[in-house]
């Protein structure tokens, strides 16, 4: 999916999960080791690695123990935890400075507007690491747009962050023929030069294998579904409003809230929120779009839900119950934040980190503000029929042009960025530079609003630690998101192709490249549920159902994750 950490309507596909002090990783889920096949002579016909092959490349697992969670992992969620470390207990994670001085540029999607180059964050990190990291920020809305047009050019920056979602046409193939292979500096005990990456778990690091290489460099997560409605939980007690259990009692609040002469409206854009409470197939990566029901190998498209979903969704936008601005398209929608800190509007699609991020951002301004995440509800009212997400869903790539020594000083960075909650190289990836970006208060860490503002979508891009939620400034807050995800872990199933990396025939790179536009149109009300029936019909004879012959041919081969 996409809504991206502040824009519900989506920059393509998962969320971007590591705003503020957010470190999002994986949860060991015990899958067969299948990945993304590769090769110039498959790349044409799709395919995986498996086995003993998959395994040559995966680099050694070394756990880390800094400090036992308050709140341990359950249900595919992140570990939490909620109490203070004083500042002279934090460990050292990297005792020697691997960085060499040399410059890396990195493009990265970001959320928001980014903070000026060479700001005090950024120079922190920089000396911190040992080398000069030159961000070129990208809007996360358009960042597909941009994508392809500097893969498809010769000025290829030392780093480039790609998100799953915007795996799609042909980036896999770029992928593969513009990055890096990272194999020869961390697969096996090589990666012990490296301790934070070694302690990455296997699920995240077989994930970031393409074209039968060690390519990226990731982001794990919890395979828990990232978008949380979020609601002004403040105003909610005010007027008295309740939390809504159904697809019909979320109509009906929303009726009851908006007043449009107040600049009042119920909500954003809630096609992701539909798509979950619609029991709906995740989709995005390809892979993620297909799986077994009843026997049968179907696509996400294919099942009633996700019509019902975006009926749904199009219905709330016809109502007037949605803010204006989500009827602009997402290069056009802006920053809807302020909006949201304003009251405009009281739910919101929305990456769970910001759960935090929000409050912590609007509780210095607002003292009464209170932004809280609503369960996600069976659309009947009934219980919620939820699909997971993959171990891993960014990564970070290095030019297969790039030197020796840039390689070498990319992986000082992602080995800083990587470190465990409870070292002095977490804190400053985090939180920053103290009284700078933040201030103890009793003991504790608070961001001002330089540090709302700096510290947020970069570093973290590069790599990240087993998934950690750990915010001791807003203890509640790091016990609420863990808890949410342990309960929708609950209700949370593996498709057939969950933790593979799957590489398409070529010709079938774009089969489905114009699906994500035409489910904004109709929930925007410029397309018709029937455009998009015919545009399934279209997708079938066009190779859909070819298609479908593959991924059951390769899961009967190779067997599911899921199993």
């Amino acid at each position: 999916m996409t809504p991206n950490a502040a824009y519900p309507s989506g920059p393509s596909r998962r969320s971007f999960l590591a705003s503020t002090a957010v470190a999002t990783a994986a949860i060991a889920g015990g899958m067969p080791l299948l990945t993304a096949c590769g090769g110039s002579d498959s790349s044409s016909r799709g395919g995986t690695t498996s086995g003993k092959d998959a395994r040559k490349l995966l680099p050694a697992y070394v756990a880390s123990n800094v400090v036992a969670p308050d709140i341990p992992a359950k249900n595919g969620s992140a570990m939490g935890f909620t109490r203070e470390l004083a500042i002279a207990d934090l460990k050292t994670s990297v005792p020697t400075k691997l960085g060499k001085g040399g410059k890396v540029t990195v493009m990265s999607p970001f959320w928001g507007s980014p903070p000026k180059q060479g700001n005090p964050y950024y120079k922190a990190m920089n000396d911190l690491i040992g080398v000069d990291v030159q961000w070129r920020n990208q809007d996360g809305n358009t960042y597909d747009q941009k994508l392809g047009a500097v893969l498809a050019s010769s000025d290829i920056p030392d780093v480039v962050v790609i998100p799953g979602w915007n795996m799609t046409g042909r980036i896999p193939s770029a992928i593969t023929g513009k990055f890096a292979d990272l194999g020869p500096y961390l697969s096996g005990d090589k990666v012990k030069e490296y301790a934070n990456l070694a302690a990455i778990p296997s699920d995240a690091w077989q994930r970031s294998i393409f074209g039968g290489k060690l390519l990226g460099l990731p982001m794990p997560a919890p395979f828990v579904q990232n978008i949380v409605p979020l609601y002004r939980q403040d105003i909610f007690d005010k007027e008295g409003y309740e939390v809504p259990k159904s697809a019909d009692e979320f109509t009906a609040l929303c009726k009851e809230i908006t007043r449009p002469k107040s600049k009042r409206w119920a909500c954003g854009d809630m096609k992701w929120t539909a798509f979950n409470t619609f029991g709906v197939i995740s989709g995005g990566e390809k892979s993620l779009g297909w799986t077994v029901v009843d026997g049968k190998m179907i696509n996400r498209i294919e099942t009633p839900e996700y019509l019902e979903a975006l009926e749904w969704a199009r219905k709330l936008m016809a109502a007037g119950y949605v803010h204006p601005q989500f009827r602009l398209g997402k290069s056009q929608i802006g920053d809807p934040a302020p909006l949201f800190a304003a009251g405009e509007f009281l739910i919101w699609n929305d990456d769970i980190s910001n759960w935090y991020g929000r409050q912590a951002s609007q509780i210095t301004q607002n003292p009464d503000f209170k932004v809280w995440g609503m369960d996600l509800w069976g659309h009947d009212g009934g219980t919620p029929k939820l699909w997971a997400a993959n171990p891993a869903g960014i990564f970070a790539f290095v030019n297969k042009k790039a030197s020796e020594s840039v390689i070498h000083d990319v992986l000082a960075v992602a080995n800083v960025t990587a470190a465990p909650y409870g070292t002095k190289e977490w804190m400053m990836t985090n939180y920053g530079v103290e009284g700078t970006h933040y201030t103890l208060k009793n003991g504790v860490p608070v961001k001002n609003d330089k540090g709302n503002n700096e510290v947020v979508n970069a570093f973290v891009m590069v790599a990240s630690p087993a998934a950690t939620i750990a915010h001791p400034d807003l203890p509640d807050y790091t016990k609420g998101m863990v808890e949410w995800q342990q309960r929708m872990g609950s209700f949370t199933s593996k498709s057939s192709f969950w933790g593979l990396q799957v590489a398409e025939p070529n010709r079938y790179t774009n089969l489905a490249d114009n699906f994500e536009q035409l489910e904004d149109d109709i929930v925007r009300g410029h397309k018709k549920i029937s455009d998009m029936q015919q545009a399934i019909a279209d997708w079938k004879s066009k190779g859909g159902d070819k298609l479908r012959d593959w991924y059951k041919k390769l899961l009967d081969e190779n067997g599911s994750a899921a199993s």
